[in-house]
């Protein structure tokens, strides 16, 4: 089964989306043409959203390795990216059946009224997997590993319902759309309790600017394309040791502005490929489920936040805080893990923060680096526990370099539901698994609550 898993994971969300979206499709009674069509442009999307990434990713890397030699940046935790996390959540049982043991959950609290969200993101169940996976190598124990997994399954689809009014209405077309994944649901805490503070700032009100906003304001300098620019052109600089160095090394300063400025440009575009592949099958399946079962109204389809992270603040503030969190990342004390491959995956983060910013470029950048500060502080507190998970899953291509003491990814070991409930089932045992039970059980409850009252209209 595991070799099963590895081999799937090996073809990547390109291929198996397009397969997994054309037999749902099919399914609930699309045309196959048309089921296709739309599988096939999920595909295309995350082609084109992998190559832009490897585009950031391959372009920044050595740029921001160079830094890193030129300024002894000698962090002892590696950066290995989501790949490696990946591979861990489908290294053992767990990530075998996460996503049968996650469709019987989600059905379950369909039919008592605990959740509204349909969350058929099937790539993104990875993210499940993780936390299991984590919690097995660490405890040796299979039924507590599918136990954190369905906890946080539980709460994610319960923050999903949550802010899926915010959600709808704040971005464009996504009536009947919510996000049940994980690593972006972990940051809505965080916008809401920031948020709140600075709205109670004397003042900060005056600096209620979106993206939009600052090119009206700025013109050009607000643009995302020059603001990547500036930022890509700045951290080619930077890796030079004089200015000598930096007038020799114009062209690859430039190129690498240039490069980092296209991605800004390219991702809104690429996104507009899986908001048309998707949206038949989402609206095919809320008609399909309502018919089926008469009792379920108001249904939200759970779907990637790939189809948001082209939003023109999500952009500025991603390329924003890639120096921000490269400079703190080095002072802050205590931390040990030095952000490079994940870099890439910032995007991630702001989906489910923008509805309660309202697009606010100062406020979401802060509640960004807030977020991202206590992430690096969990990241570097879970690395053993990810490094250890590494070594026992014996994964092909994944492993901690010589020269450091272990590895993890920001991507998912950073969120705080995963460090909240591995820390609550491993590091507090019984005691921690009852809070944890009682959490979900708690937030559960909740929804029920709104949903009989009509809090998901």
């Amino acid at each position: 089964m595991k070799e099963v898993f590895a081999y799937v994971i090996g073809l990547g969300a390109a291929v198996m989306m397009p397969v997994i979206f054309t037999i749902l499709g099919v399914a609930i009674g699309i045309k196959p043409s048309k089921a296709l069509k739309s599988g096939l442009l999920v595909g295309v999307g995350f082609v084109g959203l992998g190559v832009v990434t490897a585009l950031l990713t391959s372009n920044l890397g050595p740029a921001l390795k160079g830094m890193t030699e030129l300024y002894h940046l000698n962090l002892p935790y590696f950066d290995l990216g989501w790949p490696a996390a990946a591979a861990v959540a489908y290294s053992c049982a767990v990530g075998a059946f996460i996503i049968p043991v996650c469709l019987g959950v989600n059905a379950l609290m369909l039919v008592v009224g605990a959740t509204r969200t349909v969350n058929i993101d099937l790539w993104n169940y990875w993210h499940f997997a993780f936390l299991g996976a984590m919690v097995f190598f660490a405890t040796g124990s299979l039924a507590w590993a599918f136990y954190a997994a369905i906890v946080l399954y539980v709460i994610t689809l319960c923050m999903a319902d949550f802010t899926a009014k915010g959600f709808q209405s704040y971005y464009k077309d996504m009536d009947g759309i919510s996000i049940p994944q994980p690593f972006c649901q972990s940051f809505t805490p965080f916008a809401v309790a920031i948020g709140w503070v600075l709205d109670r700032i004397p003042g900060f009100s005056r600096l209620d600017i979106d993206a939009e906003g600052m090119k009206r304001k700025f013109g050009l300098l607000g643009e995302p394309l020059f603001l990547g620019l500036v930022i890509g052109c700045g951290i080619g600089a930077l890796k030079c040791d004089s200015w000598k160095a930096v007038v020799d090394s114009v062209p690859q300063i430039l190129k690498l502005g240039v490069t980092v400025g296209a991605v800004m440009e390219l991702i809104p575009r690429i996104t507009a490929l899986f908001i048309e592949g998707l949206k038949p099958i989402c609206e095919q399946t809320r008609s399909f489920v309502e018919r089926r079962f008469s009792g379920l109204k108001g249904l939200s389809i759970g779907m990637s936040p790939a189809l948001v992270i082209g939003h023109p603040t999500t952009l500025v503030v991603s390329i924003l805080l890639i120096p921000a969190i490269l400079f703190l990342s080095v002072f802050l004390p205590g931390n040990k893990f030095l952000p490079l491959a994940s870099l890439a995956g910032m995007f991630y983060l702001f989906p489910c923060v923008l509805p309660v910013t309202k697009g606010n470029v100062p406020k979401t950048f802060i509640i960004g680096l807030v977020a991202l500060v206590a992430g690096l502080f969990f990241v570097t507190n879970l690395t053993p526990a990810f490094s250890k998970a590494i070594a026992a899953a014996n994964c092909d291509g994944i492993a901690v370099p010589d020269g450091f003491e272990g590895g993890a990814a920001l991507d998912f070991a950073s969120a705080l539901w995963c460090w909240t409930i591995f820390h609550l089932t491993v590091s507090l045992k019984w005691t921690g698994a009852v809070l944890a039970g009682l959490l979900a059980l708690g937030m559960a409850s909740v929804n029920f609550v709104r949903i009989r009252r009509g809090g998901t209209k």
